[in-house]
């Protein structure tokens, strides 16, 4: 009988996650709940239901949910539990998040992201975490008014 329990335990979970994550979009994109229904095409209290994580929507309901707050469904389907989450951990979530971006824009930031990180995999770089701070130039003014950039040279270059 517990082995029956962990599973419906972790969807239930999934589901109140899902419902959370989908009001706090809601809320990010000042949008209220029947605004939402009726882009979405659902029913107010269908989606307070899902929002409540009494309901566990269908992959086309999480497409439209996804669509009418301008979100990545991928988000959505990995929060539901239908997808696996993709490696590239809090940049990629944060690229599917956006709500500014569509969802072509934000396709061509996870390819350039990827690509970024195999070329390092294969080149086995290690990326600068906390890179030198650089010398700033100095400005001064010439006799003329005109700002004029020295590059600031430190002790040891001399």
């Amino acid at each position: 009988m517990e082995r029956m329990e962990r599973p419906v335990k972790a969807v239930n979970r999934a589901v109140n996650d899902l419902g959370g994550y989908i009001r706090a979009q809601r809320a990010t994109a000042q949008i209220s709940l029947r605004q939402l229904a009726k882009r979405a095409g659902v029913s107010n209290p269908y989606l307070s239901q899902v929002e409540r994580g009494l309901r566990k929507p269908s992959a086309e309901i999480l497409q439209q949910i996804a669509n009418a707050l301008r979100i990545s469904a991928e988000a959505l389907y990995v929060r539901a539990g239908i997808l696996e989450s993709r490696p590239g951990g809090p940049v990629v979530d944060a690229i599917l998040a956006d709500t500014e971006l569509n969802d072509r824009q934000k396709q061509v930031l996870l390819d350039v992201y990827t690509s970024f990180r195999g070329e390092n995999a294969a080149s086995g770089a290690v990326p600068v975490r906390d890179p030198e701070p650089r010398d700033e130039p100095e400005s001064r003014e010439s006799r003329d008014g005109t700002a004029v950039h020295e590059a600031v040279r430190s002790e040891s270059e001399e």
